[in-house]
């Protein structure tokens, strides 16, 4: 059996920079444990798969360890595939994934993603405070988390300033042992509204290049906090990424642009 398998730097206008994502898309899903195997091979931070159902793409997104309930640049990437590659009709495509309806519409030059609203709270919990601020190496000035079924699913730290945020070393094995998948952190930027970084080594990412998920919880923080919807952002990662965000009601639209860099063939048994 051969796939065919495309590789995307999304929120980038050029190869080389943004974060890269592999595509397929599929007549009907594999086994998961294959998705997962194929997704480890790659070794990239998301492997997304779409099957067509209907009028609806059916999208799942690995990392190298694990199957990833909402995921950004490789939707991006993904609708840059369908449009370019494949000849999608129209200017918008709608997903569905188990996060719930997603929706990436062509405007101008670039794609805009259509997700829900994560809302973080506050966490006023000291131990869980230590445990990020030894593994950061910095002081923290807010912590929350973003909850899904009763669990932390995400970690939000606030630090002072830009400088601070891209100065961050840390300790990589001490944030895989932090509750939920990652460790979000931001700042306000010196010329955007806000920067951040992400962190996730406990599913096989040590620090993703550019995060369109985490932005649906960066929003509407910064949003309040600004006192205004539409924003700037940038992620300071070695790669670094450029995202449009709008907090529009229960939903957050990211923009961002795409680059196809690499085409094969997987060659199964």
């Amino acid at each position: 059996m051969q796939l065919d398998f495309y590789q995307v730097d999304a929120f980038s206008r050029t190869p080389f920079s943004g974060n890269p994502a592999m595509v397929y898309r599929l007549e009907q899903w594999l086994d998961e444990a294959l998705m997962q195997r194929i997704a480890a091979e790659h070794n990239l931070a998301e492997t997304a798969f779409v099957v067509r159902q209907d009028h609806l793409w059916q999208i799942r997104w690995f990392t190298p360890q694990a199957e990833v309930p909402l995921c950004g640049h490789a939707t991006l990437a993904s609708a840059h595939v369908l449009f370019t590659v494949y000849g999608e009709p129209g200017d918008s495509l709608e997903f569905s994934c188990m996060s719930g309806p997603l929706r990436v519409s062509r405007e101008t030059e670039q794609l805009v993603l259509d997700f829900p609203v994560r809302r973080a709270q506050p966490l006023a919990d000291p131990q869980v405070l230590q445990a990020v601020q030894q593994a950061l190496g910095a002081p923290v000035e807010e912590l929350l988390a973003l909850y899904e079924g009763g669990a932390i699913q995400e970690l939000l730290v606030l630090l002072a300033d830009e400088a601070q945020l891209r100065q961050l070393q840390p300790d990589m094995a001490a944030v895989a042992k932090l509750p939920g998948l990652g460790l979000l952190v931001s700042a306000p930027g010196n010329s955007q509204d806000f920067v951040s970084r992400y962190f996730a080594p406990g599913i096989g990412i040590n620090e993703d290049p550019v995060t369109g998920s985490t932005h649906c919880i960066l929003t509407p923080y910064w949003a309040q906090r600004l006192g205004k919807n539409r924003l700037s952002a940038y992620q300071c990662s070695a790669r670094g990424g450029e995202l449009a965000c709008e907090l529009a009601g229960e939903r957050v639209k990211i923009a961002g642009h795409a680059v196809l860099v690499a085409r094969g063939q997987l060659l199964l048994p």
